[in-house]
């Protein structure tokens, strides 16, 4: 049995979970006041105070580090890299320190290092502590590869990882043109719970991922909509900045004039302008809130303009669906959909209606990111696939 500890940090919060195998045996989310979290300047300063939290939930929780196989983080906004579990090695760690964006995600990795070391330092059922090789935060280092370990309860190494970060970048080159040699198209999705629903349509069909052709769209906050070709996602939309369908808090692609017009004309500071694109565009700006529950409601209700505006994004996820389906020339065995609005049935019912011709269409509604960091973990744990490295995966442009 491996036990692992998930890490996933949020903006107010940090979500935990403890795994034996596929089992979860704990869960807790840890919540931070806003005035808590603005004694930092960074997200990054934020570890130490995240991890003594995190050690204080496990220990009421009963757990003690001294069980874990392996601490696993959510990724974070390091530069692209090929889809995968990375462990967290010192290129890694100091990537994580020094990101090409500000996001609590960032802390995923950092945490899993710094309590992979006190699980190095914890009291041994099996012996003494041994003693530390000095390395990041003090954790123990392998000084031929910077990798970043502890001593796990069965004198193995307790390491530490990060499964799928959004920046996982699997283009082909055609993928990466824009219509001017200054812009480029970028990978930037839900790269974790769309590799991981992919990985469960496939074990549904007694398949590998590897050898099928998906399209799978994450239906959340923000939606992206990836060509998955045999494991790896060959074209998505970029679901942060502004591209492809809208979204509750997304405004999705914009008619290009008319975006600089509205930009030049001074009405908007820069933060401004890029609320409007994440954060205050799609259903926010066209309904007045992000809720896509409550948008339903007001048109069941009778509103027509949130009838219109929930219609009109199914639409243009339909409409991606397809490009997606262009992009795979056609040949594609399922095309998945995920997130919270794969529960609403009427917003699934729109799409499925529109792209059924495609492929058969599939639902697993909701995002388990705890599970699919967990398995990240388990497949290099359980020898099915090796942990990669960032420095030989990282993509330098």
């Amino acid at each position: 049995m491996s036990r692992v500890l998930c890490i996933n940090p949020g903006s107010t919060s940090t979500k935990i979970a403890v795994f034996d195998d596929e089992a979860e045996v704990c869960a807790v989310t840890v919540r931070h006041p806003a005035e808590e979290l603005a004694a930092f300047g960074r997200v990054a300063q934020q570890a130490s105070f995240r991890r003594d939290l995190i050690l204080d939930a496990l220990a009421q929780a009963g757990f003690g580090l001294d069980t874990l196989d392996a601490v696993v983080g959510r990724g974070g906004l390091i530069r692209p890299v090929a889809g995968g579990t990375y462990l967290v090695d010192a290129d890694l760690l100091d990537e994580l320190r020094h990101p090409t964006g500000e996001h609590a995600s960032n802390l995923g990795g950092i945490l899993a290092v710094e309590l992979a070391a006190a699980a190095h330092a914890a009291p041994r059922p099996n012996g003494p502590v041994p003693e530390p090789v000095e390395g990041a935060h003090g954790a123990s280092t392998s000084s031929a590869s910077g990798e970043i370990t502890s001593t796990g309860r069965d004198g193995g190494q307790v390491q530490a990882f990060i499964v799928d970060p959004v920046v996982v970048d699997e283009f082909e080159p055609l993928a990466r043109y824009s219509g001017h040699p200054e812009i480029e198209r970028r990978s930037i999705f839900h790269a974790l719970n769309q590799k991981a629903v992919a990985r469960h349509d496939a074990s549904d069909k007694g398949r590998r991922y590897e050898d099928l052709n998906l399209i799978v769209a994450h239906l959340g906050g923000g939606i992206s909509v990836g060509a998955h070709r045999r494991g790896r996602v060959i074209d998505v939309n970029n679901a942060l900045d502004g591209d492809g369908p809208f979204a509750p808090e997304r405004a999705g692609g914009l008619p290009t004039a008319s975006w600089a017009k509205l930009v030049l004309s001074g009405r908007y500071t820069p933060a401004e302008t890029r609320r409007l694109l994440a954060g205050r565009g799609g259903l926010a700006s066209l309904l007045g809130t992000s809720d896509a529950r409550e948008a339903e409601a007001r048109a069941t209700a009778g509103d027509e303009q949130a009838r219109l505006a929930l219609d009109a994004m199914a639409y243009q996820v339909a409409k991606e669906i397809g490009s997606a389906a262009a992009v795979l020339a056609g040949d594609v065995d399922a095309i998945v959909l995920t997130g919270g609005l794969a529960h609403d049935h009427a917003f699934v019912a729109a799409i499925t209606a529109c792209v059924s011709f495609i492929a058969d269409v599939v639902t697993y509604p909701g995002e388990d990111e705890m599970p699919a960091l967990r398995d990240g973990a388990l497949r290099v744990l359980r020898g099915i696939e090796p942990a990669k490295l960032f420095a030989d995966e990282v993509l330098l442009r």
